[in-house]
């Protein structure tokens, strides 16, 4: 399944909502989606906007376990546990889909 990411394209995610979880590594991410950017400076610390070949959007994100939400002393190899947000259960489908196959 191919996609693109916010490090390849800017990834429409206005209007996205939790779909779901996954459990997996920040190294993980990072080797399959790119470096993740700095999102709010509030409760989200690493963030993947995703967009698949189906058109389904993917966000990939921590909320409210990390250094901007208080929690300074976590970095995101710490974070084991990570939000997948979209328009739709598709994006958590996909993500999975991702996960599984790598």
């Amino acid at each position: 399944m191919n996609f693109i990411t916010h490090n390849d394209a800017d990834v429409t995610t206005s209007g996205t909502h939790l779909q779901g979880y996954i459990s997996t590594s920040y190294s993980k991410l990072r080797g399959l989606f790119g470096e993740s950017q700095s999102w709010d400076g509030y409760k989200t610390d690493w963030e993947w906007n995703i967009e698949f070949e189906d058109g389904t959007v993917a966000t990939i994100y921590n909320w409210k376990n990390g250094p901007n939400y208080g929690a300074h002393e976590v970095t995101p190899d710490m974070i084991k546990e990570w939000n997948v947000g979209g328009y739709s259960q598709e994006a958590l489908k996909n993500v999975n889909r991702i996960l599984l196959t790598a």
